[in-house]
């Protein structure tokens, strides 16, 4: 592979500076009034979080944003310094391993920078969403995929990863569902709250969605990006389903509880699905091996 890129590497420890500053501050920031009732533009009544860096949001998403936030801190901020840290020794693997997790921060930190109400992180969050997005960019084009194709066993389960990336496809089509239920009713997604709309469905329909059919159509045709990209896309798996484990736990503990049908609907599913992502993603490292030199 290339020689690994300086500019990819600090740009990756200034993400997990900054993802560990929100996170953190996101997680253990304290104070305010407590919760409290607030009537939004539909006519409803949203309960307001109240406390902490998430004040203005409602306890529901407040909650899933501090969920989150403990999976950053715990176990994405050290996974990527992990993977910063072995793509600086020229690891292909590691080079994989770091495009995938800088796909995750730059979705996390697009979804707080663009949904979370606004609060005084929003430039942490905006740094976070531009350093993360430009070095996956980077280590996005700077692997050589002729490399990869040569180090890439023949023995990749190429059909189970295709027919599992369309499955996690499919599992996105919640969100359709409440956004036609919505309009059905003539009303707003369940949840919306005092939100004008939700960053979720766009980035899940609008940028993940075509992009798993698109990788798993590559990963049929033995084409190399298509490798790559499966790491990205399995990986941002993976982690989503730690992430909702953490946000239903939180949710959980504040006692908010879930129906059956809402666990079924949009916990069950993302939480099976990344564990069959790292399944998966194991069994791509290990038919991927490193260059020699």
């Amino acid at each position: 592979m290339k020689k690994s890129s300086t500019t990819i590497f600090w740009l990756s420890l200034l993400v997990a500076l900054l993802a560990a500053v929100y996170a953190g501050a996101g997680l253990f920031a304290q104070g305010g009034k407590g919760a409290f009732l607030f009537t939004n533009l539909y006519g409803g009544t949203v309960e307001i979080y109240g406390r902490g860096i998430y004040h203005n949001d409602s306890t529901f998403r407040a909650l899933i944003f501090r969920g989150t936030d403990a999976v950053t801190l715990f176990i994405c901020v050290p996974a990527l310094v992990f993977a910063s840290v072995l793509y600086r020794r020229g690891s292909l693997r590691g080079h994989l391993f770091l495009t995938g997790m800088l796909g995750y921060f730059t979705y996390n930190a697009a979804s707080l920078a663009l949904g979370a109400f606004y609060n005084n992180l929003l430039l942490v969050y905006i740094g976070c969403f531009s350093a993360s997005l430009f070095a996956f960019i980077l280590a996005l084009c700077s692997l050589d995929l002729s490399v990869l194709s040569a180090r890439t066993s023949e023995n990749l389960p190429r059909r189970w990863i295709a027919v599992f990336l369309f499955v996690a496809g499919l599992s996105l089509m919640v969100w359709v569902a409440d956004i036609v239920v919505a309009l059905f009713r003539g009303g707003i997604p369940n949840h919306l709250g005092h939100y004008t709309t939700e960053t979720t469905y766009t980035l899940d329909l609008g940028v993940i969605l075509p992009g798993v059919y698109l990788t798993g159509i590559l990963v049929l045709r033995r084409h190399p990006l298509g490798t790559l990209l499966a790491c990205v896309f399995i990986l941002l798996n993976l982690t989503v389903g730690l992430v909702v484990a953490g946000q239903t736990t939180l949710q959980v503990l504040n006692g908010i509880v879930l129906t059956p049908g809402q666990f079924a609907a949009y916990v069950a599913p993302f939480i099976f699905l990344s564990l069959i992502a790292a399944i998966l993603l194991v069994s791509i490292l290990r038919n991927i091996s490193e260059p020699v030199g």
